[in-house]
């Protein structure tokens, strides 16, 4: 396991192209151990697109990708959860046909088994005891902010060596968005490295240590998050939105 200020994830010069468009064009960022990055930009600036090429959903063109120092090109994408890598995406990744209960399973038997079930079940339950009202129900048939909790809880019970994040205030209620990043906030207390990209910018530069802002697919600016937070002209020019 790295040390403080060792890179668990390590991202250089990254181009990746669908047919003849260019969607990542030489991004190149680093997540330390215990460390929160934010990924922020405006719609369609290759977030999404990094996440999965980080997870080997994508190939590359050109650039490295490490993770704990060793390349991931020739890891599949489903081995990444056994080595610690776990990828919430936009969709949330959830089982839809599968109850709460069976959900957390999955994602349980991919730890490293130093506690009981029922013990990882609880720590869940206590977190968001919405989801132990509907442990036994489809997660399919639960609310966007249920699923996301769900989602979420992944990282509880089979934590991380580095959660990566996508979206996860996306189409929330304000209270949602409050529970989502309350949980967060506990995963990172405990010294979890974790990616997160935003639309929400202001959410995530007050949560993340350090920031990359991405516009069509290039790195523009990066330092940290508090700066950023703090730029009137990088809301203005590159996000688009209103400070």
């Amino acid at each position: 396991m790295p040390q403080l200020n060792e890179p668990v994830l390590a991202v250089r010069d990254v181009h990746v192209s669908y047919g003849a468009i260019t969607a990542l064009r030489g991004c190149s960022l680093e997540v330390l151990a215990g460390e929160v990055v934010a990924v922020v930009g405006a719609n369609g600036a290759g977030k999404t697109t990094l996440l999965k090429t980080i997870s080997n959903l994508l190939p590359t063109r050109k650039g490295t990708i490490e993770f704990l120092g060793s390349s991931t090109r020739t890891v599949a994408a489903h081995q990444f959860a056994k080595m610690g890598l776990l990828h919430i995406p936009e969709s949330r990744g959830i089982l839809r046909g599968q109850t709460v209960v069976e959900n957390l399973r999955l994602s349980y038997d991919m730890a490293d088994g130093k506690r009981s079930f029922k013990d990882a079940l609880d720590e869940v339950f206590a977190a968001f005891p919405r989801l132990f009202e509907r442990k036994d129900q489809k997660a399919g048939n639960m609310s966007g902010g249920e699923q996301q909790m769900l989602a979420l809880s992944r990282a509880i019970v089979a934590p991380p060596k580095i959660l990566l994040l996508d979206e996860p205030s996306l189409g929330l209620s304000p209270l949602m968005v409050r529970e989502a990043y309350r949980l967060l906030k506990r995963l990172r207390e405990t010294g979890m490295s974790i990616l997160l990209v935003e639309q929400n910018v202001r959410a995530a530069l007050e949560f993340a240590n350090r920031a990359y802002v991405l516009r069509q697919g290039k790195i523009v600016q990066q330092g940290e998050a508090s700066v950023l937070l703090a730029d009137e002209d990088l809301f203005t020019n590159y996000l688009g939105v209103n400070h």
